[in-house]
């Protein structure tokens, strides 16, 4: 049978819509999907779904109460706008939904896994079990340590903005349910830092980052999932077939999907386990250590956490004029 590169991908590796944008998940079919602050904020300005955003700033005006002014009601309003957006696609797919907690409480232990718990809380008031939902927190050291405390309470979570194998063994150690490393960023880095326009496929940093990531979790045994994230060509992701999950873009799947031909498995955990892999001890001291040491990761996980942080603030702005815009009609 002639497969497209899609369908042989998926014998080996759970595929993941990376969107916001519920036509393209419809049309694709993943397992599992993944949104984040920036696709929110896209989807958000989308007319055909106006509907959903006006649902989720009608719930923060009853949420918010009488007297309270509108930073409270966008505030509560974004969060259920992510969970709406969230509810809608589960309803297309049969795995999991990743939405994000608010990027500017990156570095705020308690105040990441409060909001985790309203998450998962929100889901659970519209009949979604907590298995269905992935809590996204980026990886700093305070976000794994809220993370610790969730994964207790049975709410597992996706570990993002990671950029460095001390961030993965981190996020292992701490039993988090799945991280995200990412690809394309970590090539972005690398081509401004070196001045190169290109790398070969099987040499790409962030392919490089990620094979080594999931040789290390195979070869020790840990539980943790990779879901290899944020790629720039079909090839990144041609090199990572077998890995456990790949999150991927409307716009690449729609590539894979018109694509014929071999799609060699490249990461498999046997393989992994007969490799040599000595075992890094990790705590807190180590890994802001190997953090500062790693210009890279440095770089990448404040530039992502800047990023999504805009991005929310720019969906603020969305949710306040079309509050004003309510009040007004």
């Amino acid at each position: 049978m002639d497969q497209n590169l899609l369908e042989r991908l998926k014998a080996y590796t759970v595929v993941v819509a990376d969107t916001g944008d519920i036509n393209s998940i419809e049309k694709f079919r993943p397992q599992d999907a993944t949104t984040n602050p920036s696709l929110i904020t896209a989807a958000a300005q989308m007319p055909e779904y106006a509907d959903i955003v006006s649902g989720a700033l009608a719930w923060g005006q009853k949420e918010a109460g009488r007297g309270k002014g509108p930073d409270d009601v966008v505030g509560l309003a974004f969060e259920r706008l992510a969970v709406d957006f969230g509810l809608r696609i589960l309803k297309i797919i049969p795995g999991r939904v990743s939405t994000e907690v608010d990027a500017r409480l990156s570095f705020d232990t308690q105040a990441t896994i409060e909001k985790g718990r309203s998450i998962v809380r929100l889901y659970e008031e519209a009949g979604v079990s907590r298995k269905r939902v992935l809590i996204k927190i980026a990886s700093t050291w305070e976000g794994i340590r809220a993370a610790e405390v969730l994964e207790k309470e049975g709410i597992h979570c996706n570990l993002t903005l990671l950029f460095g194998l001390h961030q993965a063994i981190a996020c292992a150690e701490a039993g988090v349910t799945l991280i995200s490393p990412f690809v394309g960023r970590i090539l972005d880095w690398y081509l401004k830092d070196t001045g190169r326009t290109s790398y070969a496929p099987a040499e790409d940093p962030g392919v490089v980052s990620v094979t080594k990531i999931y040789n290390y979790y195979k070869k020790h045994g840990y539980k943790t999932e990779v879901m290899g994230a944020s790629f720039r060509n079909i090839d990144e992701i041609k090199e990572l077939a077998g890995c456990d999950l790949l999150t991927i873009s409307p716009k690449l799947l729609s590539e894979l999907a018109s694509a014929r031909g071999d799609l060699p498995r490249r990461l498999d955990p046997d393989a992994a386990r007969a490799l040599q892999i000595a075992k890094i001890p990790m705590d807190e001291a180590a890994f802001r250590a190997m953090h500062a040491a790693d210009r890279m990761a440095s770089d990448k996980l404040s530039e992502g956490i800047d990023g999504f942080a805009k991005a929310l603030a720019s969906l603020e702005v969305l949710l306040r004029e079309r509050l004003e815009q309510g009040a007004a009609s």
